[in-house]
This record gives C-alpha cells, structure tokens and sequence, in this order.
C-alpha cells in the first residue's frame, strides 16, 4: 500500500495554531493561574464592573490589547480581569503568560 505524498504547506497548516486557538490558549493559561479565591474576587469584579480610574485589568476576550486601564468600557465590563482581584505573583505570571504571546 503506497502512502499519499506529503504536501509541506499542508503538514505547516495543520500544526500552525489559527489566532482564535491561541487566544484560547492564552485565556485558558491564565484562568488556570487563579486560585480559587482569585477566581471569586473576579466573578464579584464582573458583576459589580466597577474600578477606579486608571486601575488596570485585561480583557479576556482581546487580550491582544495587553493591560488596559479604566474606565472600562460596558461591553468590557463581563469578560474583565482586574489586576486587583489577584495577588501580585499571579498578575507578574498573567505578565508572562501575555509576553510569551508577544501581547505586552
């Protein structure tokens, strides 16, 4: 049984990440950063949507954008991470996760 000739472009594409499955990644990576406590202070941050002027955050849906700061945007509001709603060790981490993306 003969096997069908590799097509170099084809191979390249399948294991090539599209941008939507990296941003995927990305958030995921993150989101698994959070403790438990963490993940609580940033599910009362989305309903409450509010921060101080200039404080920091992520949006989750476009971390392309890098650390944003306030005022937040409504449409922002429900997929934000704030800087204040984790520990220092675990924003420095999100940091990296974003810079191994090439996203700050």
């Amino acid at each position: 049984m003969s096997q069908p000739p590799l097509d170099p472009d084809r191979e390249l594409a399948a294991r090539v990440a599209s941008p939507k499955r990296i941003a995927y990644d990305a958030r995921d990576s993150i989101l698994k950063l959070l403790s438990e406590a963490e993940l609580a202070q940033v599910s009362t941050a989305e309903e409450a949507a509010t921060l101080a002027a200039g404080d920091e955050y992520l949006d989750l849906e476009h971390l392309e954008h890098g650390v944003r700061k306030a005022p937040v945007m409504a449409a922002e509001a429900s997929r934000m991470l704030p800087r204040s709603a984790v520990r220092e060790e675990t924003w420095r981490k999100i940091l990296a996760v974003l810079r191994a993306m090439g996203e700050v």
